[in-house]
């Protein structure tokens, strides 16, 4: 038996070719990820693997001390200086009222909005930490509705849409 040159491919049938010397054909390295849409080993999907405790918690402190930071002084230097300065007229209290459910609204749907992007991502201490400050938000947001409807309450007696209320 001879010594067979090397198989490079196969070409048209399943017959072989084999390497021509300076006329080979060289080929590239194929990519990792190949035309099978399977993705390479470096690359990784958010949802693919579940985020390290050091990175989830590195994410999850800062943002929910910041989002406390953010809800806790609001009642006092927000909405109370408002009233303070206010002095008494009425429509610049209920208007630093409705600045301040605004202001519960943007807390509560950044925090609901950061707690889906981290569930992706599969950070389970910071979709735990934006839910808390969500519930505390979704609480100080229901606490003053509460307190607008019962300042803003028809006198007792009086039919809601009737003409003299």
């Amino acid at each position: 038996m001879g010594q067979e040159a090397p198989l490079r491919s196969r070409g048209v049938g399943g017959a072989s070719r084999p390497s021509t010397g300076t006329h080979a054909r060289r080929r590239r390295p194929r990519h990792p990820a190949g035309r099978t849409g399977t993705p390479a080993p470096g690359r990784r999907r958010p949802w693919s693997h579940r985020t390290r405790p050091g990175v989830d918690l590195a994410f999850a402190v800062p943002l929910s001390l910041w989002e406390t930071a953010w809800l806790v002084p609001d009642p006092v230097y927000g909405y109370g200086l408002d009233v303070w300065a206010a002095q008494g007229a009425l429509e610049h209290i209920d208007a630093a009222g409705l600045a301040y459910m605004r202001r519960l609204r943007a807390l509560l749907i950044t925090a609901l909005v950061l707690a889906v992007l981290a569930a992706v991502s599969r950070a389970r201490w910071t979709v735990v930490t934006h839910l808390l400050v969500a519930l505390l938000a979704g609480g100080a947001l229901t606490a003053a509705r509460h307190d607008r409807d019962r300042s803003h309450a028809p006198p007792p007696g009086c039919v809601r849409y009737s003409a003299h209320c």
